[in-house]
């Protein structure tokens, strides 16, 4: 009998390596805890690989942190808050921040802070942090509070990873100015209270020279910018070399006075939220677009419908085996007639999207969760022919089985040089649907029409 005790060790330490590394961005507590109590060998070789291993002690409240930490060899330590509703639990976590301790913190995960606690942790980390590599921090949309120009000592070399949701950055604080070393930047839903300017930032991305992802969006639709103080931008622009992704959302003014001021050459992920008021002049957006020369040519798109939200996801024909380049446009309104009438200005104008015209796949599903979305019998069919009429190289539609109802009560009213007009380059609808017979149905004048006017178009089942 074979064991996987012969193997070597050089063998066992790439096998361990991939079972601490297989979880997404939650994963258990310690996974490395279960392969130090299988043997001595094991225990060994785990503690002897800590960097190949990234071996950290991951702590969440439960006991004291210097009982924990006498447990096990010195290893760096992630403090992890999943909605402690523990008393007690919180107020160990708060104590590990104030500890003796605190210089072997390299990561920070706390979410949904109530006001309260803001203030027990802000209170605890006037420090700097050595160590801390990780940080993100999340509070109630109520509580708005403020990131002091005191937090982490006003510096933070070795951080890489910042995430702040609900917090407010009324004056560009030190540690971003600081933190040149960052990798990824997320600011979310940043409250009225916490504007910063579009020059400030720009001004602290200039130091971010290894930044590859960076997002920025606030919580208020129109969250401009004040014209009165807003400087003429400058006649160059300073390049960020390393960022590949960049999400926005918010007022397209914002935007374009950040652009103004920053380059990136090396785009390949954009996603953009916009609001309903479509109509406007982005030359700052459209220059960052043409720049890219992935975006210019697409080889299919996605349209996914939201209660809340249509999004447009496009791909482009050339692909990278190391990254995935993705042109996301979505639109943030309330009822699909709207949803509909904004998504087909975007997509009929030369600007924000070029493109469309020479997309051969589209795909168009709704949200699994909303179920009644597309119950309405009483809407214009005329803006779907709208959105589709964009598209007039399409090859082939593929339609989910709701919005394959809407289309179809569109298409079927379509009769003559019409229904030649509408997608006249499509040979192929597929639908996902349990029965081919009832589309069928439901699309014969459609077909019917297509097939006099010489081109005829087949109804396929969507398996995917």
């Amino acid at each position: 009998m074979v064991t996987i005790d012969v193997l070597p060790d050089d063998v066992l330490v790439e096998i361990f390596t991939f079972y601490v590394n297989i979880y997404d961005l939650y994963p258990p507590l310690n996974p490395w805890h279960a392969l130090v109590h299988v043997c001595r060998r094991w225990r060994y070789l785990v503690f002897a690989s800590p960097r190949r291993l990234n071996l950290r002690l991951a702590y969440g409240g439960h006991g004291p942190m210097s009982e924990v930490l006498d447990e096990w060899p010195v290893l760096p330590v992630m403090l992890i808050s999943r909605l402690v509703n523990s008393y007690q639990r919180w107020c160990n976590w708060v104590a590990a921040l104030e500890s003796e301790h605190h210089n072997r913190i390299c990561e920070i995960r706390i979410s949904d802070m109530t006001y309260l606690r803001w203030e027990r942790v802000i209170a605890a980390m006037q420090k700097p942090f050595p160590e801390l590599t990780h940080l993100e921090v999340s509070v109630y949309l109520f509580v708005q509070p403020v990131l002091p120009d005191s937090f982490l000592g006003g510096s933070a070399p070795r951080l890489r990873n910042l995430f702040l949701k609900g917090i407010a950055l009324p004056s560009m604080p030190k540690i971003l100015l600081s933190a040149d070393g960052l990798v990824t930047l997320s600011l979310f839903d940043i409250p009225h209270s916490g504007y910063i300017s579009p020059d400030a930032m720009a001004t602290a991305l200039t130091v971010m020279t290894r930044l590859k992802k960076f997002d920025l969006q606030f919580n208020v639709r129109r969250f401009l910018p004040d014209p009165a103080s807003r400087p003429l931008p400058p006649h160059t622009r300073f390049i960020l070399p390393a960022l590949t992704e960049l999400m926005f959302g918010g007022a397209y003014e914002y935007l374009e006075d950040l652009l103004a001021r920053i380059d990136v050459p090396h785009l390949y992920h954009l996603h953009i939220i916009f609001f309903t008021d479509l109509d406007f002049d982005v030359p700052q957006l459209h220059r960052l677009i043409g720049n890219v020369e992935d975006f210019q040519e697409f080889d299919h798109a996605g349209v996914l419908i939201l209660s809340s939200l249509i999004q447009l996801i496009l791909y482009p024909k050339t692909r990278e085996v190391d990254h995935c380049t993705l042109l996301k446009l979505r639109i943030d309104c309330r009822g699909l007639d709207q949803q509909l009438s904004s998504l087909a200005q975007v997509c009929s104008s030369p600007f924000p999207v070029t493109g469309i015209s020479t997309l051969e796949k589209l795909e168009i599903r709704e949200s699994e969760y909303d179920t009644s979305l597309l119950c309405k019998d009483d809407m214009d069919n005329a803006q779907w022919l709208e959105l589709l009429d964009s598209f007039t190289a399409l090859k082939d539609l593929y339609l989910s089985h709701k919005v394959a109802h809407r289309v179809f009560h569109a298409l079927q009213e379509l009769s003559g040089e019409r229904a030649a007009e509408v997608l006249p380059a499509l040979r192929n609808l597929f639908v996902r649907t349990q029965s081919l017979q009832s589309v069928h149905q439901a699309i014969r004048p459609f077909v019917a029409a297509r097939r006099l006017s010489g081109r005829p178009v087949a109804i396929n089942l969507w398996q995917g």
